[in-house]
């Protein structure tokens, strides 16, 4: 299956996946991962202008795609940056086959539950309109009150496409999969955690816990952050990354470790 790929810059290949509300491939993220890397920014099956098998209902459901992706563009030591919804997905990859991964970044991600179930741990980003997504997502007062007057009507397509997938894949139950949890113990390769400091969606507890059931995990915090650190703090966030990458083990090292792959 086809989707809307995004390639830019060369060297290690980076799989970047995008969160719930969609890509932006002209983001000065994908830029700056683009000096040093070879990166790849799809659009999620049912986002953008990706197609959308009737049969994809889960998360798992992406997972296995991205898995054939990587084989499909014979990547190799790649790294995986997830942003919420997206980092979801990458977490989802990671324990069930990290053959073509060298790292895992996973950024304030969702998909995990572990309170008990009348316990709320995720905020509800289904019960509110788009407008207060902002409040809830950002930090900057600036960012929180968006306006839609200026936006095309073929970017207003796009995003409304991505809400609506979005829901599809996370909105029963809401926003995790209630396996997910006891499943990441299974990730095998070096994996940061990095989380901006004023998220209202997922609290920092919550993402010291979810780096706690990830053997080896490192946990960053990005201060004046809030759920989406790449935006808020992109030179803090683009340091964090590339010092992640460069103290990466050598492709041979991690082959000796996991000789399978």
């Amino acid at each position: 299956m086809d989707v809307e790929l995004f390639t830019q810059g060369s060297g290690q290949p980076v799989l970047f996946l995008h969160p719930g509300d969609g890509l932006d491939p002209h983001a000065a993220y994908v830029e700056r991962l683009a000096r040093r890397h070879r990166v790849l920014a799809p659009s999620h099956p049912g986002f953008g202008s990706s197609p959308l098998p009737e049969h994809f209902t889960s998360v798992d459901d992406l997972a296995y795609f991205y898995l054939d992706l990587m084989k499909a563009h014979d990547l190799e030591d790649a790294v995986v940056v997830g942003v919420s919804f997206g980092a979801w997905i990458a977490a989802a990859i990671a324990i069930k086959s990290v053959e073509r991964i060298a790292g895992l970044i996973l950024v304030d991600s969702l998909g995990a539950k572990f309170a008990d179930r009348t316990t709320r741990e995720i905020g509800d980003l289904f019960s509110v309109n788009i407008h207060e997504q902002a409040s809830l997502i950002y930090h900057d007062p600036d960012r929180r009150a968006p306006s839609f007057a200026d936006t095309s009507h073929e970017a207003l397509t796009r995003l409304a496409r991505s809400h609506e997938t979005f829901a599809l894949f996370a909105w029963s139950p809401t926003l995790h999969d209630p396996k997910l949890a006891h499943r990441l113990h299974r990730i095998s390769v070096p994996t940061l955690v990095v989380w901006g400091r004023e998220d209202r969606v997922v609290s920092l507890d919550y993402g010291r816990e979810f780096a706690s059931r990830i053997p080896g995990a490192h946990f960053t915090v990005i201060d004046g952050s809030g759920h989406y650190p790449h935006l808020e703090q992109p030179d803090r966030f683009d340091e964090v990354v590339e010092r992640f990458i460069e103290e990466l083990p050598a492709p041979s090292a991690r082959r000796a470790a996991h000789p399978g792959s």
